[in-house]
């Protein structure tokens, strides 16, 4: 059987708490791309280190075959002394009411998801 790398790198995000635009915003990407990460059977290794370093979780334990712990512990180093340069130019208020939009307008596609399926 084969590995599914997408459900391994949701499994641990979703297990460890991480929101899906916490990962898309610290990996440079938008959140179609997390999920359409979480959805591929065959993922790049870039990808599963580069969420790895910015969730703190060495994937070396999930996927041996990719990775060793002592490429996380560099690549841990390297993610905690970028995020402490960032925060000092990152403007939290605007991810505060980016975050707060999207939420809202994906509980609003549900009661109209919901409103329909009653409809039909």
């Amino acid at each position: 059987m084969e590995i599914h790398y997408g459900q391994i790198l949701e499994k641990v995000v979703r297990r460890n708490g991480h929101s899906i635009s916490d990962v898309a915003r610290l990996t440079n990407v938008n959140r179609r791309s997390v999920y359409n990460w979480f959805n591929q059977q065959q993922l790049k290794a870039d990808i599963i280190f580069r969420v790895g370093c910015v969730i703190n979780h060495d994937f070396s334990v999930e996927l041996p075959h990719l990775f060793t712990s002592e490429d996380f512990e560099r690549g841990f180093k390297r993610a905690s002394f970028s995020m402490k340069a960032d925060e000092f130019t990152e403007d939290e208020g605007q991810h505060y009411w980016k975050d707060k939009y999207i939420s809202l307008l994906e509980q609003y596609n549900q009661q109209l998801a919901n409103q329909l399926a009653v409809a039909v």
